[in-house]
């Protein structure tokens, strides 16, 4: 049984081992194809998962693509959410979906997100995408269909490197607790993670004795061998014996690709149309897969919605975005990160320096520490996919004097670590640099799951943190370097993955715990150059209309709302750089609301961060007392993120300097009004 009409209680087809061996085939060309069209994604482990796939969305689970819902279907749980492509081209050739709409991956507002989302395509089991937690949520299914005297089976995928997290030996130790025989784990065993060899990165072996020692049965297989992988499915689902079962498949990753077989690089990386053809005729499915199609139907959506997001932008006298203009205001944009990596590089001599990695080392460029210096190999802790640990380990090396440094996607270097960041470095205020990279909507396609949105709301809440949000590369580089050597205690910085622009050099004025003022001069040629900046507290009142508070890439987002306020209104807008969020400069911020009267915020991060602490902070005052100020805030508005392309997002979540600027004449407009009235009152 598998593919089933649940009304009448009949098999809408039942697939043969060869025509399963032949729809995997034509299951990787869907796959290469709509990689291809999303412009990222992860190629590597869906096309291991593929043969797997193939079989139990076709022929083993008991599901109903037109009664997704059904109460009586066998649940399968994606814990490794980054391979979703291989989940959506499993539900679509089960008939959930069309086959074309895959090819909508990772576009903005799609069902098909960078990472698995129930709530927005039937069939969907589970929203997944931080690694660890499948295991404990098909427990819990499983759970739930014993309390409700159900027979369906929950299967839970998983990687091998996932097998790094603590919370997945919690789960396994309450599936033998309770003797849930109706849970299927299959780890898809293809040796590479992001940083290199599973066995490299973090050992897991003995894999298969640790789960029989945890009380699982083990079923060890070859996970392209579809005889084999069908039997173990069914075995699982037949053996009543009181003990879950893990079926370990031996995969390749990129199977089935000659040139991405047993290639860490194509973890997470798609191939462009050159490599998709060649992979097409590799796995003889050129004919079978219509890409062309599929490259159409992307592009027809991709133009509608960017037609919605144009009609949602604020308009104003002319273009503005960045380098629109081909004579004026050009800027040059480099990843904030990158300047993360430069520091560490330039600065990991130091012998008390240890730096830990958290498989994603190249992307964050937190491996530049050793990368043109092998003698620092010795103090590079290759930690694998385990947050909490790793954290608390950091303390440890602390403890003893050391300089360590960790760090992973903000999302879970400030959340899924929060407890141990809290007691275990905040608690006894060890000297710690947490890196929170690919901060904000702008990291792009991977969706909700990996855009930090909530980190500095739980960072800078706690009592001996720093947190500094730098705006650019430079300065990334200068706030790395004064945190790893100036700051003692517990410090968190974080920092974008795409490219932003370039706004300040290397006689731009950096000071821990003190604003920078940014103020428009007229337009040049350089976009950096048409603003002069200086140390708040070195700066006099020149009178300006209103005041943007900002952090981060929205600093230079500050800076291009100003010069549209000034071309098109004739405001003068004083910009503050708060690149340390935590000890804020209190000061600078009273004295820009008691000169302008006007303070509006901007973050890429829900609403509040800066916001709210900015807000206070004026309200709080007794030298404001008595003054009028008008706040408002830009932001994320109470919503989780999406996927799409980072620019796109920028827009979408309405964090743009057009935002910013729309937000400033609305605020102006009130405050002419608020001195007209007054005038009337006064006469």
């Amino acid at each position: 049984m598998a593919l089933l009409d649940s009304t009448k209680g009949t098999t809408i087809r039942d697939y043969s081992t060869d025509e399963l061996v032949e729809q995997a085939k034509i299951m990787r060309g869907y796959d290469l194809a709509t990689l291809c069209c999303a412009g990222s994604g992860h190629a590597g482990g869906t096309l291991s998962m593929m043969d797997i796939v193939a079989a139990l969305y076709l022929k083993v689970a008991n599901h109903d693509p037109k009664n997704p819902m059904w109460a009586d279907r066998d649940r399968i749980i994606w814990s490794g959410g980054h391979k979703a492509p291989a989940l959506y081209i499993g539900l679509a050739f089960a008939g959930f979906c069309e086959k074309k709409d895959t090819a909508l991956l990772r576009r903005l507002s799609s069902p098909f997100q960078g990472h698995p989302h129930w709530l927005k395509l039937p069939g969907v089991e589970c929203s997944s995408g931080s690694l660890g937690q499948g295991l404990s949520i098909a427990v819990g299914n499983a759970l739930a269909a014993r309390l409700d005297g159900k027979d369906y089976h929950v299967f839970c995928i998983m990687g091998d490197g996932e097998q790094q997290e603590g919370s997945v030996w919690e789960a396994a130790m309450e599936a033998s607790h309770y003797k849930l025989d109706n849970l299927v784990a299959i780890i898809d065993n293809n040796h590479l993670q992001i940083d290199g060899k599973t066995e490299d990165v973090m050992n897991i072996e003995p894999i298969a004795e640790k789960y029989e020692a945890f009380g699982w049965e083990l079923i060890r297989i070859n996970g392209h061998d579809m005889k084999q992988v069908v039997f173990a499915l069914e075995e699982a689902k037949r053996r009543k014996n009181g003990k879950p079962i893990c079926l370990l498949c031996d995969t390749v990753k990129g199977k089935g690709v000659s040139f991405m077989e047993n290639q860490a690089g194509w973890h997470g990386k798609v191939p462009n149309k050159d490599e998709m053809a060649k992979g097409l005729a590799e796995l003889g499915v050129a004919d079978k897969v219509p890409f062309e199609e599929l490259f159409a139907h992307a592009a027809a959506y991709q133009k509608e919605v960017d037609r919605k997001l144009e009609a949602k932008m604020p308009k104003f006298s002319k273009n503005y975005w960045w380098n629109a203009q081909p004579e004026t205001m050009q800027v040059k944009m480099k990843p904030t990160r990158m300047g993360f990596g430069e520091s560490l590089s330039e600065n990991g001599g130091d012998p008390r320096v240890v730096c830990l990695g958290l498989d994603i080392s190249g992307s964050i460029t937190i491996s530049e520490f050793y990368a043109k210096h092998p003698e620092r190999k010795g103090r590079w802790l290759s930690m694998g996919i385990a947050e909490q640990s790793a954290t608390a380990a950091a303390a440890g090396l602390a403890k003893e004097g050391k300089l360590p440094v960790f760090g992973t996607y903000a999302t879970f270097a400030a959340s899924r670590n929060l407890d141990q960041v809290r007691v275990s470095l905040c608690y006894a205020n060890y000297n710690v640099m947490i890196a929170g990279a690919h901060g904000g909507v702008s990291v792009g396609p991977d969706g909700a799951t990996h855009q930090a949105l909530e980190d500095l709301f739980a960072m800078c809440s706690l009592p001996n943190m720093m947190v500094v949000v730098p705006c650019d590369s430079v300065e990334t580089k200068k706030a790395t370097t004064d945190l790893l050597f100036e700051q003692k205690g517990p410090k968190y910085i974080r920092f974008a993955r795409e490219a932003t622009p370039i706004v300040s050099d290397e006689t731009t004025p950096f000071v821990f715990g003190k604003a920078n003022v940014i103020r428009f001069r007229g337009e040049n040629t350089d976009f950096a150059k048409a603003f002069e900046t200086k140390l708040e507290s070195n700066y006099r009142n020149e009178h300006e209309d209103l005041t943007i508070v900002a952090c981060g890439p929205m600093v230079p987002e500050a800076m291009r709302a100003a010069w549209i306020l000034k071309k098109d209104f004739g405001y003068e807008a004083r910009i503050l750089n708060i690149h340390t969020m935590k000890p804020i400069d209190a000061e600078a911020i009273i004295r820009a609301a008691k000169d302008t009267g006007i303070v509006v915020t901007a973050e890429e991060h829900q609403i509040g961060a800066l916001g709210w602490r900015v807000a206070g902070i004026i309200t709080e005052s007794p030298e404001v007392y008595g003054t009028p100020v008008l706040t408002g805030y830009i932001g994320v508005k109470d919503r989780f993120g999406d996927s799409g392309a980072p620019w796109e997002l920028v827009k979408e979540f309405e964090v743009s300097a057009e935002h910013i600027a729309q937000k400033a004449v609305e605020l102006m407009k009130a405050k002419k009004k608020v001195a007209e009235r007054e005038l009337v009152e006064a006469k």
